[in-house]
């Protein structure tokens, strides 16, 4: 694949994929290229890092033969909106929120006036909605219901949006549909919450009438899809796959790949990586679980050739007849929609004793493909940047802060393909109140090829939440490792196959959730400094061989590529 034919297909342009290619080859990336293929590294990164070439992983030159079927290391390279492109679009100017009654004091409740411009924004088929410097108090949530509308600060240090009430007051109690008293507050829902309108307004109505919603692709009963055609048998990693009947399907359209399970769960086992240890673990009483099939993946089509189509992404799963596979409809989604420059911060209250929080949440994307956040700082909130059944969307430069949080980042819902990279979770400005837990970046529901990239954990963990996430990816990141996971036992196993743990500095040396090759099914921990267990000790849902791989354990900063992420990016 060209460097040109992959930046065309991100969405970039030929100028752009010409200068990320003279980039590269001044980068680390092209020395540890030029290490695996035997060619030479240029002269620039030779200069670069005299000292220090780096040290090459076995697990790596085998990824760069097969990089889409490899069975520990996940392909991610297409992750984040519109295939990782590194320019988010400029829409016009059409709205200041000035013009419909913001005013920057501090005291004027300027949640209505912000919410009409990003509904006139909506009206016109959308554009950018200003926000200028200067702080607004916000007595409501914002909500960005329409496609292509941006909302727009002058910069996390320079607009604030001070929001005084959380999700609790503003649309009431919303219980869990699994039973108990937890507030389901504490996973989703966002005082900036991008979700399509229609989708948004069912979801509302549901918590009103408590009768608690599934919050995906398909609706509050995962009863609003229907079938435009069946898909005949395919492996994961492939492009493309073969169809029943063309006729409804069309580039640029998006569609759910739908993968149901069977009676002997052997869906969930290929989640797992297949073999006698998922097939020998007991799944029927794992009903949290077993409630998150049928697997639900978005993905656009990019070419319909007679009954071969073709797909912005490779499978993620095979596609085998057991599972019933077919491509469906799905509510309408949210696409081209961002938040840019601004902070929001939440009145500061304490923390809220464990799956009890009120509301007091940052930014989150359900039932969104290609949208984005950036540059956003969120402040004394529960819960800080949400995933919630959204896909192929990017969180950069953002930032946790303040008295400390539940989940600073969550990815829940059957979320895929979504880039995280960039950011920050700022250590606590209070201490914990008792009865609280702090995760970290979690991932959880199903979800799959998620990456977190360039990150710095000043507290948290890497919260695996069981409900058999798999194939994602953590890379480049400092970790301060004091979080502990959480998942109700009923959501089935922490890991599914393909996570991978790829240069992480751990500060502390705790082993938890981060050197998990005696965790993790067919996984990868690469680049690892020393750790110990302490703490949370876990024991790995599997028995047997768990076909994990383990490299360049025990060094810090030297395995190359340094970013798995970048690296698929760049192959």
């Amino acid at each position: 694949m060209s460097m040109e034919y992959d930046g065309r297909r991100a969405g970039m342009s030929k100028e752009y994929v010409s200068i990320t290619r003279r980039g590269l080859l001044g980068s680390a990336v092209a020395v540890a290229a030029a290490t695996v293929t035997g060619g030479p590294a240029t002269a620039a990164a030779a200069v670069a890092r005299p000292r220090d070439p780096g040290r090459v992983p076995t697990v790596w030159r085998e990824f760069t033969r097969t990089p889409f079927t490899h069975p520990q290391i996940p392909y991610v390279g297409r992750a984040g909106h519109r295939g990782g492109s590194a320019r988010f679009p400029r829409r016009p100017v059409v709205a200041d929120v000035r013009a419909y009654g913001a005013v920057a004091d501090g005291t004027t409740d300027c949640a209505p006036a912000i919410n009409r411009a990003i509904a006139a924004a909506g009206r016109a088929g959308g554009g950018t909605v200003l926000i200028p410097p200067g702080t607004f108090r916000i007595d409501d949530l914002i909500r960005i219901g329409h496609s292509n509308v941006v909302l727009r600060g002058a910069g996390s240090d320079r607009t604030k949006l001070y929001a005084t009430r959380n999700l609790t007051e503003l649309i009431g109690v919303y219980g869990s549909r699994y039973g108990g008293d937890k507030s389901s507050w504490s996973w989703a829902g966002g005082l900036i919450w991008l979700a399509p309108t229609a989708r948004w307004d069912s979801l509302v109505a549901a918590i009103k009438d408590k009768a608690w919603p599934f919050e995906g692709w398909t609706g509050n009963k995962r009863d609003e899809w229907e079938t435009l055609t069946t898909v005949a048998p395919a492996t994961r990693g492939s492009w493309s796959v073969t169809v029943a009947d063309p006729r409804p399907l069309k580039p640029g359209r998006l569609v759910l790949l739908r993968l149901a399970d069977d009676a002997d769960h052997t869906l969930l086992e290929h989640m797992a990586g297949g073999g006698p240890g998922p097939e020998a673990y007991y799944w029927d009483d794992k009903t949290k679980l077993t409630s998150y099939v049928p697997y639900e993946w978005p993905v656009r089509i990019t070419r319909v050739r007679g009954r071969k189509v073709t797909l912005e992404r490779p499978l993620p799963l095979d596609v085998r007849p057991e599972w019933d596979p077919r491509l469906t409809t799905h509510v309408e989604p949210l696409t081209g929609s961002g938040v840019e420059g601004l902070t929001l911060e939440a009145v500061e209250t304490p923390q809220s004793p464990h799956l009890l929080d009120k509301g007091y949440n940052g930014v989150v994307l359900q039932c969104a493909y290609d949208c984005w956040v950036d540059d956003v700082t969120v402040r004394h909130v529960d819960n800080g940047f949400g995933f919630v059944a959204a896909s192929a969307c990017t969180l950069r430069r953002t930032r946790v802060a303040g008295r400390g949080s539940h989940h600073p980042y969550f990815c829940r819902e059957g979320s895929h393909d979504n880039l995280v990279e960039d950011f920050t979770i700022e250590q606590r400005t209070v201490p914990a109140p008792p009865n609280t837990q702090l995760h970290g970046i979690n991932v959880e529901g199903l979800s799959s090829y998620n990456v977190w990239s360039r990150g710095d954990l000043r507290m948290g963990t890497f919260d695996s939440h069981r409900g058999l996430p798999f194939a994602n990816v953590r890379t480049d990141i400092t970790v301060d490792n004091n979080g502990r996971h959480g998942g109700d036992a009923s959501a089935g196993p922490l890991f599914g196959a393909r996570f991978t743990h790829w240069n992480v500095r751990v500060t502390n040396g705790r082993a938890g959730l981060m050197k998990i090759d005696g965790l993790a099914p067919y996984s990868a921990t690469v680049g690892l400094n020393e750790v110990t267990e302490f703490d949370q000790i876990d024991v790995p849902d599997f028995t047997g061989d768990l076909h994990s791989r383990l490299e360049l354990y025990g060094t810090t900063d030297v395995v190359r590529p340094r970013n798995l992420y970048e690296a698929q990016r760049d192959l």
